[in-house]
């Protein structure tokens, strides 16, 4: 019974009220009803923003990373003085092409590459491993080493950039495949290739002859081999960034900056 007399109290005070606050009060409860989907439809759309940016960002990442350029870290000294240990290098992919992951397939660069160009690529020894080394010798080179000096078809190669130490010569196993590659005039029975003295070889179709610039430091085609011509990754263009990377100094990445680099070609 006191429920309801009570209700028709409530009856009877909106009864009393004027209309136009009635209305009021609705159209305001309206209003922050639909503020609030509103507010909640926004933050979905933010985080739909939000992924579809992120998502954007890393297709155009791989898309620059696999077929236009790449980075690359100099770690050892083979190619002192060219590259020293701590350079950062931008490698302009795009120039000679570049492979489509996951298949033979090669998008065709707008260059070619040539004698001289400094290059990374795939070496045929270790599949997990990327190595920067310089061209020396193309498809029909004949090339041949006597005494640290480069020949080329019978000629010496001027090599401002090759750097030698005093280390003495050696031989090595791996450099039993030249036998296979040597010129008519050499016989394979009594082939016998140092690290300073070898050749002359022919470098057959497809097939490309690599060295370091640091000469007597370098493990490169004149131990594991000739390289073929899909292993290339691109050619090196300029040295981003650089530090003393053999530095004792804490944080050398930050205090041991070789600013006379940054920025600096590679020829």
């Amino acid at each position: 019974m006191a429920k309801k007399t009570k209700g028709r109290g409530r009856a009877r005070d909106e009864e009393s009220e004027p209309s136009d606050e009635k209305d009021d009060r609705r159209a305001r409860r309206r209003a922050e009803r639909k503020a609030a989907r509103g507010s909640k439809g926004a933050g979905e759309n933010s985080v739909a923003e939000w992924t579809k940016s992120i998502v954007i960002a890393v297709a155009l990442f791989f898309v620059l990373r696999t077929f236009l350029v790449q980075t690359f870290v100099i770690t050892s000294g083979s190619m002192e003085e060219t590259l020293l240990v701590g350079d950062m290098l931008v490698v302009n992919r795009a120039s000679i092409g570049s492979r489509i992951p996951g298949t033979p397939l090669r998008i065709p660069g707008y260059s070619s590459v040539n004698v001289g160009d400094v290059l990374v690529f795939d070496p045929p020894h270790e599949e997990t491993l990327k190595l920067i080394k310089r061209l020396v010798g193309m498809p029909g080179d004949r090339l041949e080493m006597r005494n640290r000096v480069l020949y080329r078809n019978g000629a010496i190669v001027d090599e401002p950039y090759a750097v030698h130490t005093d280390t003495g010569d050696e031989m090595h196993p791996w450099m039993s495949w030249q036998r296979d590659y040597l010129a008519p005039d050499v016989s394979a029975t009594t082939y016998a290739p140092t690290r300073d003295n070898w050749g002359p070889i022919i470098v057959p179709e497809g097939h490309y002859f690599m060295l370091g610039d640091n000469r007597e430091k370098s493990f490169d085609s004149r131990y594991w081999g000739l390289l073929e011509g899909w292993r290339f990754e691109g050619r090196a263009v300029f040295t981003y960034y650089s530090y003393n990377k053999d530095s004792f100094r804490p944080f050398p990445a930050i205090r041991e900056v070789r600013w006379n680099r940054i920025g600096r070609a590679i020829d």
